[in-house]
């Protein structure tokens, strides 16, 4: 039978520091054999918003590897569609920290004229069953307009964006990132 190990400062540390070290072994083996999965999903997955808010636009290039920023506009990024090197239009990664339960990220596609083609929502941890209805047809009344021609505030505030049903502080989120987003890329110009 093993003999018990004796309760004292020593022992403890040793045990403890063993299980740390296992632990963090372990971390590590995991994350390295998982990065390069995350990452190449992470990429494929913005593929598909930039995609989809630039859908009925043809384009020729890869607008991911003309992703460009604007200074004063910190973690937006823009990715320009060509179409025999005319830019046809951009998508932007935009972000509001107003959300209710944090960052809302979205992606906005723009034609050359300031219109919004599509918006998809990227993230965001709002309220389930409120600010969720985000990502549903609500957001398409977007679709269309100019930020810089429509006053696109909720409107509660005197804008003509209908807020989502008890989720006011989301939708005022959403119209900022939105705004945001158009400000980059008035601000940044058609590349």
């Amino acid at each position: 039978m093993a003999k018990k190990l004796e309760s004292n400062f020593r022992n403890m540390f040793v045990v403890l520091s063993s299980i740390c070290i296992i632990s963090a072994l372990a971390l590590g083996f995991t994350y390295g054999n998982t990065k390069d999965a995350i990452a190449k999903a992470a990429q494929e997955k913005q593929v598909k918003n930039i995609k989809k808010v630039l859908d009925g636009i043809p384009f020729d290039n890869d607008p991911a590897a003309g992703k460009y920023t604007v200074d004063g506009f910190d973690g937006l990024e823009l990715y320009p569609a060509t179409q025999g090197g005319q830019t046809v239009g951009t998508a932007v990664k935009t972000v509001s920290p107003a959300g209710y339960s944090g960052n809302i990220w979205l992606m906005v596609g723009f034609k050359p004229d300031g219109v919004i083609n599509a918006i998809s929502v990227v993230e965001h941890k709002e309220t389930p069953g409120l600010g969720t209805k985000m990502d549903t047809p609500w957001k398409d009344q977007y679709t269309g307009k100019n930020p810089g021609v429509n006053n696109l505030k909720v409107k509660k505030d005197g804008g003509e964006i209908d807020a989502i049903t008890a989720a006011t502080i989301s939708s005022r989120a959403f119209t900022d990132a939105v705004q945001k987003a158009h400000a980059a890329f008035t601000k940044g110009g058609v590349k």
